[in-house]
């Protein structure tokens, strides 16, 4: 199992163009930030947001906190500008709209290089169309700078002429296509924004649907969905008083070359103990992150 867990269990978009908000999010306690260049910003201010990001990626001020900028297009004007200048930012990572093809992520990953972007800059995948998501396999195997998807469940909906419900069962085939794919080649998968602010309790539901798939995490609108969002998505103390309990049962019993393991009268498989070595992780990681 991995020793570098990463939170992302909230993962907060700014718009780039309100500079207020740049700076309120430093205080904010989302694990992520994705600051945008896309779908927040007015195409008159997609330059002036664009400054505004790479000097508060650049800044630093934003503890340990994992930052991410969201792009144009490629298609678009200002789609390669905002690559060169993301590649030079210092933001941990590149998220790009529409992904549809292995052919998008090289393209992307092309431009980084020519740009002279750090090889520890991740890319990210918005998957958010039908050929994006019919293609997840292709796209999750594509490169290695590939780490991350993030499904964006509001344009599937439009695209798929879908509604959106509680329950959330037109995207059901979508998310779980996302979620084979990423963890078939080991990438971190975040689920998509919850658009009613003012629906606290339908938000923690979505939030606990999104836990029960296997998402890492959620993509956020709004400060307020932070924190439940951050409770939802961290392992309880109950979870971690057993994952404890496992490990160290586990451990003792390799140790006196026992085959079979019990706790609380189940059986303890190789597969419990790595779940809960991960959840622990998990909890450390969160500890140091909210420390920072």
């Amino acid at each position: 199992m991995s020793s570098t867990v990463r939170p992302r269990r909230s993962v907060l978009y700014m718009p780039g163009a309100n500079t207020r908000a740049l700076e309120k999010a430093r205080t904010l306690p989302a694990d992520a930030l994705i600051f945008d260049l896309e779908d927040a910003v007015a195409p008159d201010a997609k330059e002036a947001a664009r400054a505004n990001v790479v000097a508060a990626a650049r800044s630093k001020a934003y503890g340990k906190r994992e930052i991410a900028i969201r792009c144009n297009g490629l298609a678009t004007p200002w789609g390669k500008d905002d690559v060169a200048a993301i590649a030079a930012s210092g933001a941990d990572a590149i998220l790009v709209p529409k992904v549809e093809s292995a052919a998008d992520v090289a393209s992307v990953v092309s431009l980084l290089d020519a740009a002279g972007a750090p090889s520890s800059m991740a890319v990210w995948a918005m998957m958010e169309t039908p050929k994006g998501i019919l293609r997840a396999e292709e796209i999750a195997a594509s490169h290695k700078r590939l780490q991350l998807f993030v499904m964006g469940t509001n344009d599937l909906v439009k695209d798929m002429r879908a509604r959106h419900t509680p329950m959330r069962l037109p995207m059901i085939t979508a998310l779980g296509l996302g979620m084979l794919a990423a963890r078939a080649y080991g990438l971190t998968i975040l689920d998509g924004v919850y658009n009613d602010i003012q629906d606290a309790e339908g938000f923690k539901e979505v939030c606990r649907q999104g836990l029960e798939m296997g998402f890492d995490g959620k993509t956020l609108i709004h400060p307020s969905q932070v924190d439940p969002c951050n409770e939802v998505f961290a392992p309880s103390s109950a979870e971690l008083e057993t994952a404890s309990k496992i490990v160290s049962a586990f451990k003792a019993a390799q140790a006196e070359g026992k085959g079979v393991v019990t706790v609380d009268g189940r059986m303890i498989e190789n597969l419990h103990v790595e779940q809960a070595e991960r959840a622990l992780a998990l909890a450390a990681a969160i500890k140091e992150l909210q420390a920072a």
